[in-house]
């Protein structure tokens, strides 16, 4: 009963720490998730206004969603973009682009700002 109790009391603190590393991803104590998550300043229909279909992707007929990891700093700005599935056709440039020049409200922990990632998706639609 001892060495269950044991092996049991092990696992559990084991998770735990665990648990408490997965918070903080590898990229550079970006988080993955905060308790008020970024979001751009604007809101995202402005930022999604702003991108624009590159016209190799518009001659080539590619439509398709952008699928990206944007890194959000403590001040709101945005250190890096990720893509994690594209379209071709200059469509994730485009994405990177306008994400780079986007200001955001930062992600929140206990009312102090974080350094967050956050996925988005962007829909690339001809008319």
């Amino acid at each position: 009963m001892k060495v269950l109790l044991i092996i049991f009391f092990s696992i559990c603190v084991w998770t735990n720490i665990n648990f408490a590393q997965a918070e903080v991803s590898s990229d550079d104590g970006y988080l993955a998730f905060a308790q008020v998550m970024p979001e751009p300043v604007e809101g995202l229909p402005a930022v999604i206004k702003k991108i624009q279909y590159p016209t190799i992707a518009k001659q080539a007929g590619l439509e398709g969603k952008v699928f990206v990891m944007a890194y959000v700093d403590e001040k709101g700005n945005v250190d890096d973009v990720k893509v994690l599935k594209g379209v071709g056709g200059g469509c994730e440039e485009e994405v990177i682009k306008v994400l780079k020049t986007t200001k955001f409200k930062p992600g929140m922990n206990n009312g102090q700002p974080v350094k967050v990632k956050t996925s988005l998706s962007f829909a690339f639609k001809l008319k």
